[in-house]
């Protein structure tokens, strides 16, 4: 017998990045949003071992993938003598800003809690999941939250007014330990106002939303890549209201109102990338 689920994508409204711990972490203040956009993981039980298999050659299917070190942490932590194999099918963009890993990791938690019948509580789940990974315990709550700490702490917000997320992947490789190392906190200007942005979720004003959105991450990847802020700029000269690079990049979203003037602008930016993907937004969340 096999499991399936599907295992959405992840951007941020809001990323910004509140100091540096002495071990070296960040805190971090975002707005994160669930979109329609899924991998989809599949789960048979083996006699004894972990195997991972996926469709797509751009990511290691050994203790290297973190949906594999998923099934590792619960198997080894509950003592479970049963194996997994886990199959990913990719379709959210590798290395993207996008939380695919960690969307694939916790799908994997939530799917291997009910098949191995370890009756974790959420919480639990998420505690585990940030053993992983800061995004996963999000990807475990999904919808819409105001996310601090170092993204663990997690407040559900009002589900964000419904849009189209035009998202623009280049062909360019970011390290998002690269980014933070690179990040200088006191030569940030311009920061994201966030009470402004959940007041603006609160009323379903998308337009006052956008107005407010901000990632600091981005005086850091912009230097080095700058086919990002092209893409931003030319994600508003085709209509979005909104603009932003997603996480550390190299991903940017447009937020368009309407769907005509998504797909128009989807049509004129798809020569500038090798990936682009038109989605909506959606209240993914885990009750």
């Amino acid at each position: 017998m096999s499991y399936t689920v599907k295992a959405p994508a992840k951007i941020n409204f809001a990323l910004d990045v509140l100091g540096k711990r002495p071990n070296g972490y960040h805190d971090v203040a975002m707005i994160m949003q669930t979109i329609a956009l899924y991998d989809t993981i599949t789960l048979s039980k083996l006699d004894s071992e972990i195997r991972l298999t996926s469709d797509s050659a751009a990511i290691p299917t050994d203790e290297r993938n973190i949906a594999f070190k998923a099934a590792h942490y619960l198997k080894t932590k509950y003592n479970i003598k049963t194996g997994v194999h886990i199959h990913i099918e990719k379709k959210i963009p590798v290395a993207a800003g996008l939380a695919g890993g960690s969307t694939d990791a916790a799908a994997v938690l939530k799917l291997l809690n009910k098949v191995w019948d370890i009756g974790l509580s959420k919480p639990e789940l998420m505690s585990a999941g940030l053993e992983l990974g800061a995004d996963v315990p999000f990807c475990i709550q999904g919808g819409t939250c105001l996310a601090e700490g170092l993204g663990e702490k997690l407040t559900i917000i009002d589900t964000t007014p419904d849009c189209y997320i035009l998202l623009a992947k280049p062909s360019v490789e970011v390290s998002t330990k690269e980014v933070y190392q690179g990040l200088k906190l006191d030569e940030i200007l311009e920061r994201p106002d966030i009470p402004l942005m959940l007041q603006a979720i609160r009323k379903q004003d998308i337009r006052e939303l956008c107005s407010s959105m901000g990632n600091v991450l981005e005086t850091v990847t912009t230097k080095m890549h700058p086919i990002i802020p092209e893409l931003k700029q030319r994600m508003m000269e085709n209509g979005a209201i909104g603009s932003l690079m997603s996480g550390s990049g190299p991903t940017v979203f447009g937020i368009f109102e309407d769907m005509s003037s998504a797909q128009n602008a989807y049509n004129n930016i798809n020569t500038l990338v090798n990936e682009i993907f038109l989605v909506k937004t959606f209240d993914g969340r885990d009750e």
